[in-house]
């Protein structure tokens, strides 16, 4: 799986309608949308598709015409974020009308094409599981642990000093979090 880090714009034409393609992290979707409608409100359409693991590590997605004839533009944006393998992501294609029906051929391949363009230069990495994990080290074990917290990848999102040692909350790539933790157990009163 793939996925970016940071949001990207691409601008398609299609006999006169533009196609303003934005991809974005999965988070940032409902913010950059009532955005996009405030900075647009002459466009007609605001199509969205999305991909995003859940809590559970499920994988929602989703398609959304806006008001386009039903599976000729959110589904082919869709389908564009699945053949690319993308996860926590979203991309909202925005058009202004341009004066000719395009049908449905033709809006299928305008909102596809448009979201080729944007993945073709967004900033595309490879997906990495993240987790959390709180450590425990008493203090004649502190260097060790500290040295392990300062791994590439690895982020302190809070430490505490106890009577008995330093307790450590991080988070990382998944695997890396899980074995520190298997490493310096948090310890329970």
């Amino acid at each position: 799986m793939k996925t970016i880090t940071r949001a990207a714009q691409a601008e398609t034409e299609e006999k006169k309608s533009r196609f303003l393609a934005e991809l974005v992290p999965y988070d940032d979707l409902a913010r950059r949308l009532t955005e996009l409608r405030a900075a647009h409100p002459k466009a007609n359409h605001h199509v969205t598709a999305y991909r995003y693991l859940n809590d559970e590590n499920q994988l929602i997605e989703h398609g959304k015409d806006d008001g386009e004839p039903s599976g000729t533009s959110g589904v082919p944006c869709l389908k564009v974020l699945q053949g690319r393998d993308l996860i926590n992501v979203a991309v909202i294609v925005t058009r202004y009308f341009g004066g000719t029906k395009l049908g449905t051929g033709g809006l299928v391949r305008a909102y596809s094409g448009a979201t080729h363009a944007v993945c073709a230069i967004a900033d595309i990495i490879d997906y990495i599981p993240q987790g959390e994990a709180t450590l425990f080290a008493a203090f004649s074990d502190a260097e060790p642990l500290e040295q392990a917290c300062g791994q590439d990848g690895i982020t302190v999102l809070d430490r505490q000093f106890e009577t008995t040692g330093t307790r450590i909350t991080i988070s990382g790539p998944k695997e890396t979090v899980a074995e520190l933790a298997d490493r310096f157990p948090a310890k329970t009163d």
